[in-house]
């Protein structure tokens, strides 16, 4: 058993666990009409944690933060944001939330302020999704981009694909967003079928740009294209790259100034 587990609050939150099952969210939000007020949080007009639908009362709750703090959640937060490693498999920092620092605040990682950093790769990001969407950025034929193909995997996947879903409704409809994880070659060739070469734009994420099923799924996207056009300066207008690894970018043709970089302190889920 571990340390954790044989721990007295795990032992009391057991307890208070069994306890909860006894009882119904109904009953408790009859018990409670302001429930939902007591058991949610929000962030300004941006973000609602509703845990209110749990079953979860003020006893249990405050042995969940008893818990955190006794496990110390804060000063591990405290040294995520600093940049110390705290990724010990791995031995780097876990600063993701170095790419949401849009005040531009310094943030460190082994003595140097990696927000400058940050902040060029975003403004950098800005103009070619501007240039996209207004049509200056074309293909190979002159004509403007009706599509976007995203190939990745995991998080590079799951990521993109779950915030295109989400703000859907503030979508103009100017492009058509597809995504390909799956190494069976019938998923990429479904979405092949379904564009257009002359206007279709390739994202190939990947922290290293090695992992086998997004380069195989790129790879057989570049032939496509190449097949297409009969013209090898076509990969540079049709792909560009999210990836850490500019070497491996650069050899599959892809321009240096259409890879948007991350870096080793960022995991590869976090590309989005």
């Amino acid at each position: 058993m571990s340390e954790l587990t044989n721990s007295p609050i795990w032992k009391k939150l057991e307890k208070l666990a069994e306890r909860a099952k006894k009882t119904s969210l109904r009953e408790l939000f009859a018990a409670d009409p302001n429930r939902f007020e007591r058991f949610s949080a929000a962030f300004e007009d941006w973000i609602l944690l509703d845990y209110s639908k749990n079953l979860i009362d003020e006893e249990i709750l405050d042995a969940l933060i008893e818990l955190a703090e006794s496990r110390g959640l804060k000063e591990k937060t405290d040294k995520m944001f600093s940049g110390e490693k705290i990724n010990f498999t791995e031995n780097r920092a876990v600063l993701h939330v170095a790419l949401r620092n849009l005040d531009e605040r310094p943030i460190y990682v082994g003595g140097q302020n990696v927000a400058p950093m940050v902040s060029s790769v975003l403004k950098r990001m800005e103009k070619f999704v501007d240039s996209v969407r207004g049509g200056e950025k074309r293909g190979y034929t002159g004509k403007p981009f009706s599509d976007v193909v995203n190939i990745g995997i995991g998080g590079s996947d799951l990521g993109p694909r779950m915030v295109c879903q989400a703000l859907t409704p503030y979508s103009d409809g100017t492009l058509a967003v597809s995504f390909v994880s799956n190494v069976d070659g019938t998923s990429l060739a479904e979405t092949l079928k379904k564009v257009n070469p002359e206007t279709t734009l390739f994202v190939v994420a990947s922290k290293s740009f090695s992992t086998q099923e997004t380069l195989t799924n790129a790879r057989t996207a570049r032939k496509w294209l190449l097949e297409k056009a009969g013209d090898k300066t076509a990969v540079a207008k049709h792909f560009i790259a999210l990836s850490a690894n500019r070497e491996k970018v650069v050899d599959f043709g892809i321009d240096p100034e259409n890879m948007f970089e991350f870096w080793d302190w960022v995991g590869g889920r976090y590309s989005l």
